[in-house]
């Protein structure tokens, strides 16, 4: 009960605040204003593409929509936001995999460690509507859809006093996961200890020594700061989660025919936008991390990590044997294209 009223002020209070953007808003006239939230910096690639697909909705749409994006969590947290498009008080979010998971357990595979065997078969899998076409309509009876992926790239652990160098250095050490079961798990099987906490918190977290380190992709360390505190960031590659971008239900099936083909060709457009820009940002990344923050860059041998979680991808087979079809076309795209010359996988950047 009391959780239901928080997401209720939640939504009360975001309508609010909306509604002042709104009546603020210059020339918006009698246009539907739609409205889309990320946890992330207005640098980020991800704003970078959404603010690409508003600059082509109000170039194509502009006598009937205006488009807003609202970075930095300035809706509320992902699970907020999530909550949020649920109900209609905007209309698209970008969410975490992790979170989509405690909506559908279909996007329970793509948080398995050590799914993919590259960054190719990760990319080819995330393109191929026939694998994830049915795990993007699964929230559908939550009313919104996943309408298109972004990549997030790998997911390592970064620490403040310990370089992990192998399964046994996370020992003892408490790491921020993302909210899901199977990341607690992952991180219990490492031997690590799990501490689940919203992605907002993380800084002041490591910094106060709440938590030892955390897992992310490289852009965490200087676009969140966290590079500031960890000094040691490690290749083990254990994640390549796509971050999602949803829409509420009743806004998509509400746009005609024609207004839905500019939406769709809207979503490619993030989709490939994010996709340019998130190479550049990790060099960039990288770059400063280790020029200007002083973060040391290190390279396990992934094995004995992935040996680790293999008894997991049985696990959650064993429990959703829906996702086996899904599993096996996956193992079939890693077949195709296996570890090459990245990070952690012999080689580097």
């Amino acid at each position: 009960m009391k959780k239901r009223g928080k997401a209720a002020g939640i939504v009360l209070a975001v309508c609010l605040l909306l509604a002042g953007c709104a009546d603020a808003g210059p020339g918006a006239g009698s246009r539907r204003i739609v409205r889309i939230g990320h946890n992330q910096s207005s640098g980020h690639p991800i704003h970078l593409a959404l603010t690409a697909f508003k600059d082509y909705i109000n170039e194509k749409l502009g006598d009937r929509y205006v488009v807003e994006v609202y970075p930095s969590e300035l809706l509320g947290s992902q699970t907020d936001m999530v909550q949020l498009t649920q109900t209609g008080a905007i209309d698209y979010c970008v969410a975490s995999n992790a979170i989509l998971e405690t909506f559908s357990r279909n996007y329970e595979i793509f948080n398995l460690p050590y799914l993919f065997a590259s960054t190719g078969a990760y990319h080819h899998v995330m393109d191929d509507e026939a694998v994830t076409g049915p795990i993007f309509e699964s929230t559908r009876q939550a009313g919104f859809t996943a309408v298109t992926w972004l990549d997030a790239g790998t997911r390592n652990f970064y620490t403040v006093n310990r370089p992990i160098e192998s399964p046994k250095d996370l020992r003892g050490l408490k790491i921020r996961v993302q909210q899901s079961p199977t990341n607690i798990g992952m991180m219990r099987l490492l031997g690590g200890s799990a501490t689940p906490m919203g992605f907002g918190d993380v800084y002041t977290a490591l910094q106060s020594g709440i938590i030892d380190g955390a897992e992310n992709n490289e852009l965490a360390l200087t676009d969140n700061g966290h590079g500031d505190v960890c000094k040691f960031y490690s290749y083990d590659m254990h994640q390549m989660v796509p971050d999602i971008l949803i829409g509420n239900n009743a806004f998509i099936e509400g746009l005609t025919p024609e207004e839905r083909a500019i939406f769709e060709e809207g979503y490619e457009i993030v989709n490939r936008v994010e996709r340019e820009q998130w190479g550049r940002a990790v060099d960039a990344a990288k770059e400063k991390a280790e020029n200007v923050q002083g973060v040391q860059f290190i390279y396990p041998d992934k094995e004995p990590f992935s040996r680790a979680c293999l008894p997991l991808h049985q696990q959650v087979l064993e429990n959703n044997p829906g996702l086996e079809p899904i599993y096996e076309a996956i193992q079939a795209y890693n077949r195709e294209y296996p570890a090459g010359e990245e990070p952690g996988a012999g080689g580097q950047i």
